[in-house]
């Protein structure tokens, strides 16, 4: 018996299934008791012993009470439980049949539905057993019926197809249980990969570079990533919030739009408080009778590094024709400008016409060499460098080279540790370009301010070079970064060109952050870092 009764951690629906057969014991037994209390007792019920019938039916209702106390609190085992019912049953239902017309008043199919319960919540062939104990308790009846007394005669024909059919109840109700217990196993299977999946899922999406947004059929956020709360300035959790609450106003204003059937399904904008361009790109997509709307964040950074790749491939070969047919006869008209200017024959006036091809010819020579530079210039190999004492060294090295006074550039220096991961030489070249650009034109003291900390927003690190000339003409601002665009005639039109190229060859971005009749700022946005590598 021990070995039948097994005791196994059942699940939370084989206790509500206890339950709900515990439950159907007690409107049994609940009817006997009415139908006694008021007197209605139909024939056969009571008939022999009316005392006896009321006996166990009350003794057999407090009982189901009792035991729905202990199904209630989940003790003692699932297992006994079940065997303690079975049993009960089929002592009480025996003690009614004996009260009542035997065999005859039709009770024997209480027991039939008490052993196939049995069977059903029970393990194993448990159901056997319960099935057993029913057959021995008629037939016990049967003979005890015919030693005792003489009203009503044993029917022991009734007995052995009754017992029979506890029997095959009890193998049919094994057979069903099984697969009830295999259909439980699979659906919890089941339900245990799909919440795998989810979280996987879900996790997928947090980590994915791309922003993802997820709009119910109410435009209500049910989704936001990561990405999507870096690239948009997003410093709270905006999940399951109206649309028009967290997310910037510009993206709102390019999703109403698309619902009006007018806007088109990608626009490129930029984020107010990142200031960096974003690609949005809008998608509908069903599930079952529902419509949500995915919306795709891209940083366009990303793409401009694609392309900046193909654009120095072709730039590579473009300059290697150049210095093949440019650089050697430009050598010879520098050389032979300079043999002009040495011969005595030449008159002094026209000296100057010699030094004006000197000038050009070396203002070409420093084009040439820059476009070289750019086509040739090796892969980022970024570090992670921590920027205050970096951009103090700078600051001493810019110094030194130039004789400057401590007083003319200014650097804003923080307590923080902020790190950055960056191809320092790269770094290098950028900031002494900006740097130049900016003593160029500064009329004030100190003629450049550095000022470096991390956007509140997107908690990307970044560097100001401030200016105190007297700002970008009008117009100019789009063309700043174009190549061989200049406003001097000394110079080459390279230099920012080439300092933005380098910055987005390292994930980084520079921009003109302010322009304004006292002066410019230059912004170098670095790539959003890992936390640990933020600051420390």
């Amino acid at each position: 018996m021990n070995k039948l009764i097994s005791i196994n951690k059942p699940s939370r629906t084989a206790w509500r299934a206890l339950a709900y057969f515990n439950l159907y014991r007690f409107l049994i037994a609940f009817l006997f008791v009415s139908l006694y209390w008021i007197g209605q007792l139909p024939d056969p019920l009571g008939k022999y012993d009316k005392s006896l019938f009321a006996i166990s039916s009350h003794i057999y209702l407090v009982v189901i009470i009792i035991e729905h106390l202990f199904i209630h609190i989940q003790r003692p085992p699932h297992t006994y439980q079940v065997f303690a019912q079975v049993l009960i049953d089929t002592i009480c239902i025996t003690l009614l049949i004996y009260a009542s017309a035997g065999l005859n008043s039709g009770f024997g199919i209480l027991l039939v539905i008490t052993v196939a319960g049995g069977g059903l919540l029970s393990p194993g062939k448990t159901g056997i057993l319960y099935a057993s104990i029913a057959t021995l308790a008629i037939l016990s009846h049967e003979i005890y019926v015919q030693l005792v007394r003489d009203f009503p005669p044993p029917n022991y024909t009734h007995a052995a197809f009754l017992g029979t059919t506890f029997f095959v109840t009890a193998i049919i109700s094994q057979i069903l249980a099984g697969r009830v217990k295999e259909s439980e196993a699979l659906a919890q299977q089941r339900g245990a990969d799909l919440e795998k999946l989810a979280k996987l899922n879900e996790h997928i999406v947090q980590r994915l570079q791309a922003g993802v947004i997820v709009l119910d059929a109410g435009i209500n956020v049910s989704l936001c990533n990561e990405a999507a709360k870096r690239l948009l300035g997003i410093d709270k959790n905006i999940n399951h919030l109206s649309l028009t609450e967290d997310l910037p106003g510009e993206l709102v204003e390019i999703i109403r739009h698309w619902q009006t059937g007018e806007g088109d399904r990608s626009l490129i904008f930029k984020s107010k408080k990142t200031g960096i361009d974003i690609q949005a790109s809008i998608v509908t997509l069903k599930i079952e009778r529902e419509f949500e709307i995915l919306v795709f964040i891209d940083d366009l950074t990303v793409f401009r590094q694609r392309a900046q790749q193909l654009k120095l491939a072709s730039l590579g070969r473009l300059t290697a024709s150049i210095a093949h047919e440019i650089r050697n006869p430009l050598g010879a008209i520098s050389h032979a400008g300079q043999l002009l200017s040495e011969s005595i024959s030449l008159a002094q006036e026209d000296k100057r016409l010699t030094t004006i091809i000197e000038q050009h010819s070396q203002r070409v020579n420093q084009i040439i060499e820059n476009i070289l530079n750019l086509s040739k210039r090796k892969q980022a190999e970024p570090v992670t460098l921590e920027l205050g004492p970096w951009l103090k060294e700078f600051k001493r090295e810019y110094e030194v080279h130039h004789s400057l006074s401590d007083d003319l550039i200014k650097l804003n220096e923080i307590s923080a540790k902020i790190y950055v991961k960056i191809d320092s030489l790269q770094l290098h070249q950028v900031l002494w370009n900006l740097v130049e650009n900016g003593l160029r034109y500064s009329k004030r003291k100190p003629l450049i301010e550095i000022k470096y900390t991390v956007h509140q927003d997107t908690e990307r690190p970044y560097i100001d070079v401030i200016d105190q000339g007297p700002g970008i003409k009008e117009g100019h601002e789009t063309q700043l970064f174009e190549p061989f665009f200049t406003t001097e005639t000394k110079g080459s039109g390279l230099g920012l060109y080439i300092a933005r190229e380098l910055c987005e060859t390292n994930q980084a971005t520079l921009n003109l952050h302010r322009n304004s009749v006292n002066g410019c700022c230059f912004r170098i946005i670095f790539s959003h870092p890992d936390k640990q590598h933020l600051i420390k």
